[in-house]
């Protein structure tokens, strides 16, 4: 249980490139980007319609460049993702790259909705029915009928019931801040969070609520990656999002990376009261107080807790400071 939750955490902080950029695949072999991380290739919002069929030529060009490079030295892989536009682009991209496709760990689906949902589903079902090992799903939870009020309940319920029906293929459950941001026309500051926002809190309140306790969810994107501050404001939101629920953080710089990796270790104080909860004697009397005495442990209680803590002390490791 612990390994699978290890690998679903993983994906950590995970970097969107355009599809059009010919630097990434350089970035990757040279270990540009320090480690862990996920890279996601952005075929739909990240580019205009025009440069479709160039991005998709470019993907092509950047999976073989790894391929040729992977023949020839080691070097970090980090999982790799295809943000598509469209459910057939991905079926077209998969068969496409029949000679390096084991690059590929999944897709993320951009706006999955009620409408879409099970065309996603039904195509990457078809994708692994042919691939010799497992191609994941990330669907992004974005859509306009999740905002509104009168429809959200309604849609959140259908929407878990379609990821459900692909429970073995779902990596991450993504959520899509900034998109749900522009729906109110507004923007976070560097010194405010995503928390601060009001309208959009109480979304991904309603999305946590629905998903974090049988899946990993993502956090949405940090906008800011230069000047003096961003890194304390990013510091900040993350600590906003572990405190909530989320696990890893969509990042659209490498400086952000290990801000992220930094945020998600876990204290030593936490990983050894999660040892002894996971190791209880539950013959015993079960609670007690703390390893360093200053709060209650209890079994039942904090069991969850203890799972998780030990999966990301397994990904990101374990810090002396708090």
């Amino acid at each position: 249980m612990i390994e699978d939750l290890e690998y679903k955490c993983s994906v950590g902080a995970l970097l969107y490139s355009p599809a059009t950029s010919r630097k990434l695949a350089r970035g990757i072999v040279e270990e540009k980007y320090g480690r862990p991380y996920s890279v996601a290739m952005c075929l739909e919002d990240a580019i205009g319609e025009n440069m479709v069929k160039s991005a998709e030529e470019n993907v092509k060009n950047t999976l073989r460049e790894i391929c040729r490079e992977r023949e020839k030295r080691k070097f970090f892989m980090p999982k790799l993702f295809i943000r598509v536009r469209e459910p057939e682009q991905m079926e077209r991209i998969f068969l496409e790259n029949e000679d390096c496709r084991e690059l590929i760990t999944g897709f993320i689906f951009p706006k999955y909705s009620v409408g879409n949902g099970e065309e996603y589903n039904r195509i990457l079902e078809k994708i692994n029915q042919v691939s010799a090992r497992k191609i994941y799903m990330m669907p992004i939870l974005e859509s306009g009928d999740i905002i509104s009020f009168e429809t959200r309940r309604e849609t959140l319920t259908a929407l878990r019931r379609l990821i459900d029906s692909m429970r073995e293929y779902v990596l991450n459950v993504r959520v899509g801040g900034n998109d749900f941001c522009s729906q109110f026309g507004l923007r976070r500051r560097w010194d405010q969070t995503i928390y601060e926002v009001l309208p959009v809190a109480g979304v991904l309140t309603d999305i946590l609520t629905e998903f974090s306790r049988d899946y990993i969810v993502s956090a949405p994107v940090w906008e800011y990656f230069d000047g003096e501050e961003w890194e304390r404001g990013l510091e900040r939101e993350l600590a906003g999002d572990r405190l909530n629920g989320f696990t890893g953080k969509t990042v659209i710089h490498p400086r952000q990376i290990q801000v992220v990796n930094r945020s998600f270790m876990v204290s030593e104080k936490d990983y050894e009261d999660a040892l002894r909860i996971l190791e209880w004697d539950t013959k015993d009397l079960l609670v007690a107080k703390s390893g360093d005495g200053k709060r209650m442990d209890e079994v039942k209680t904090h069991y969850g807790w203890a799972v998780k803590t030990k999966a990301l002390a397994g990904v990101y490791g374990v810090s002396k400071e708090e």
